[in-house]
């Protein structure tokens, strides 16, 4: 019995209900909103954030996985990470580009950018770091994002948002438990969702 189908069942829909592909939905509106306060602009630039950094490259990834071409939608196979993390890297790109020559708010602007930092330093540290035998290092992803959308929208609307914290661990928890992911590789996730992501955004927004 592997790792996955003996792991409790709060585990798998933990790791489902806050997947990177959920949170990059939903952190851009709450970051629009506070930077607009205005409902068609929420959408607007939610929207291109959302579509660009999650919509896009999960369409990419669940064909991928159909095909084969890597484990499952979470692609839970270093390996497979590559062409993932780089249609990530390029969907969100334009993105910013869409934002930038849009006239998109500042703070949207910083979070797309913030967003696209951690995606290269978690690329870099997967298949450009000479460690784990040479072979690169599979960290995760779905803790870099809860940790980074808590820095954000701890800048965004107070510290009182850190009271969410505890959803990172059990984020980290989720992982470990359904064996995609050493404690190590979770926890060096989750330090650079937050340093990276929320440094970027905060320096970014001011």
């Amino acid at each position: 019995m592997t790792a996955r189908t003996s792991a409790p069942p709060l585990a798998r829909l933990v790791t489902e209900v806050l997947a990177p592909w959920v949170l990059v939905l939903s952190l851009p509106l709450l970051v629009a909103w506070r930077a607009t306060r205005s409902l068609p602009e929420t959408l607007l630039w939610g929207a291109v954030v959302g579509l660009t950094g999650s919509v896009i490259p999960m369409a990419v990834i669940v064909r991928g996985a159909r095909r084969g071409r890597w484990e499952g939608h979470h692609v839970t196979n270093r390996e497979g990470r590559l062409v993932p993390l780089l249609v990530c890297v390029a969907s969100l790109g334009l993105g910013i580009a869409a934002l930038t020559f849009g006239g998109a708010p500042r703070a949207m602007v910083a979070l797309a950018l913030s967003m696209f930092l951690s995606l290269l330093i978690c690329l870099a540290v997967t298949f450009g770091l000479p460690v784990n035998g040479g072979r690169g290092w599979k960290v995760s992803v779905h803790s870099a994002v809860a940790a980074g959308a808590v820095a954000v929208l701890t800048i965004t609307y107070g510290p009182w948002v850190l009271l969410a914290a505890p959803l990172v661990a059990l984020v980290a928890w989720s992982r470990v438990a359904l064996g995609d992911h050493t404690k190590a590789q979770v926890v060096v996730g989750a330090v650079l969702g937050a340093v990276i992501g929320g440094l970027a955004f905060s320096i970014l927004s001011s």
